[in-house]
């Protein structure tokens, strides 16, 4: 049992807010997974810049000098911005692949949690509420997001084994619920190319995504590759630079809630997440029916 949380606004007058109702979404999810939790950002970005979100178990050691490290490693403009045990990184865009391998050869303790123009993620042991207030998730402006908290099943408590995975620039996947064949979708996605970080079934769905969108897939066609390729029972809330997608699988057994105004699309694992959301009360509400892809983009 999961809590998942969605946001994607339409209304640009709403974005300094993201941040804030995201947060209050994911709190009011608490019980459906009191381990760990983590919300993925998606801001407008600057144009020609990236940003790698790495995390640290000695965020002190780690972060110290990191910028000047990196600035001599790959050239150009460097940003380093410290948020507890996470950094956002800022390079230029064409960088940015650059920079993520000096990450991993500076500083090899470091994990990156997240790459692209717009994205940043920020995930953690802990409740929601002490998650989102480390890192000052209410204070953050964006298009949209996402959020999980966890209750550990299959694995044990830890940041890496922490929801959203990111495996692609821009992209990030949240589930409820559990894959039977990701070893084997595993194994096939390393002889492609992709790496990966843990051997939690959830970071085999994204990479599934990205990987699909990389040989030129839509949004929405990889996510309906999800129901030909994974086995097993799902709810997928997906992120991209500008783009938000939810799928079930065709039992659709975890539960899922969805809301539409003319001021965004939400998503909880229960209506109760989306009871503070301006205009709630006027929205179209309903359930995503099973084996449906629902998705949205600018």
């Amino acid at each position: 049992m999961c809590g998942i949380v969605g946001l994607f606004l339409k209304d640009a007058r709403l974005e300094p807010h993201l941040g804030e109702m995201l947060a209050d979404m994911l709190i009011t999810m608490t019980d459906r997974g009191p381990d760990s939790a983590g919300i993925a950002i998606y801001g407008r970005g600057q144009a020609g810049r990236g940003k790698l979100t790495v995390q640290s178990a000695d965020p002190e050691a780690d972060f110290a000098g990191l910028d000047r490290d990196l600035r001599a490693e790959v050239g150009g403009h460097v940003g380093l911005e410290v948020k507890d045990t996470h950094a956002v990184i800022e390079v230029e865009a064409d960088r940015l692949a650059a920079a993520r391998e000096a990450v991993r050869a500076l500083r090899p303790g470091l994990k990156v949690m997240s790459a692209g123009e717009g994205i940043e993620i920020y995930k953690e042991v802990g409740l929601p509420r002490d998650v989102a207030a480390r890192f000052e998730i209410a204070r953050m402006a964006g298009t949209h997001g996402i959020g999980h908290t966890r209750m550990a099943t299959e694995s044990a408590v830890t940041t890496a084994g922490a929801h959203p995975f990111s495996t692609g620039a821009d992209q990030c996947l949240v589930h409820n619920g559990s894959l039977s064949n990701h070893n084997a979708v595993r194994r096939g996605l390393r002889r492609a190319g992709m790496r990966f970080e843990t051997e939690n079934d959830t970071e085999v769905a994204a990479a599934y995504l990205s990987h699909r969108m990389e040989e030129g897939a839509g949004l929405g066609e990889a996510m309906e590759g999800t129901l030909r390729d994974l086995d097993g029972f799902f709810t997928f809330v997906v992120g991209t630079r500008n783009g938000f997608g939810v799928v079930r699988d065709p039992i659709a057994c975890k539960p899922a809630v969805m809301a539409e105004t003319d001021q965004y699309v939400a998503f909880g694992s229960e209506y109760r997440a989306m009871v503070g959301l301006p205009g709630i009360e006027a929205a179209r509400v309903w359930e995503p029916e099973p084996a449906t892809v629902y998705f949205w983009e600018r």
